[in-house]
């Protein structure tokens, strides 16, 4: 959890494209995430309005693509979960995660920010790859739900500590509110989670 927690650390020393290379050690076992070389330099960031550091910028900033890149995997669970439990928690959580998204781009538009997705084409932990959804369209059965199950968990767990860190270094009542809303969330799915493995 402090390795998650450190991400968005990370992320605020490097700058927003620039660290995406940087948290490779921090990936998961058999996950690919690009090598520090293969990344782009970071464009001049935009000036955030009033109110808001560069913790609650960095942290919308990753949630976003963070919730837009789970939302496959939630749509196979749903279709493909073997056991009913699998594709009904499935269905929720892609629910909830389609409410939250709104609620994210909602507050990045407060920041004059661009909606400019800074970690597009970089895998980072918590996020789902390709490989991940093209390893899960092949497995079938048990097997599927206990691969859908490890990777929900890594996006729930490393969520949950990018939503911590927000709540403690960002500047915006607003945004660390809507941080401590993330965690309570999946805290509460990732113990639905626990209730199906």
């Amino acid at each position: 959890m402090r390795r998650a927690g450190a991400i968005l650390t990370l992320f605020l020393v490097s700058g927003p494209v620039a660290g995406c290379g940087a948290h490779s050690p921090a990936a998961a076992p058999g996950h690919h995430h690009e090598s520090p070389a293969s990344v782009a330099p970071a464009a001049p960031a935009a000036t955030p309005a009033a109110g808001f550091n560069t913790t609650d910028t960095a942290w919308l900033q990753l949630m976003i693509p963070m919730d837009e890149r789970t939302l496959p995997l939630l749509d196979l669970g749903a279709e493909r979960g073997h056991d009913p439990a699998v594709r009904r928690l499935a269905a929720r959580i892609r629910k909830a995660h389609l409410a939250e998204l709104e609620r994210l781009r909602e507050m990045l538009g407060r920041t004059g920010l661009p909606a400019t997705n800074v970690h597009e084409g970089h895998d980072m932990p918590g996020m789902v790859t390709a490989a991940d959804l093209a390893a899960l369209r092949k497995a079938t059965g048990p097997a599927f739900d206990r691969l859908f199950a490890d990777r929900l968990r890594e996006h729930l767990d490393q969520s949950a500590a990018v939503a911590r860190s927000e709540q403690t270094a960002g500047a915006d009542e607003g945004t660390r509110a809507l941080a401590a809303a993330v965690e309570r969330a999946r805290v509460a799915q990732s113990d639905l989670l626990d209730g199906i493995r």
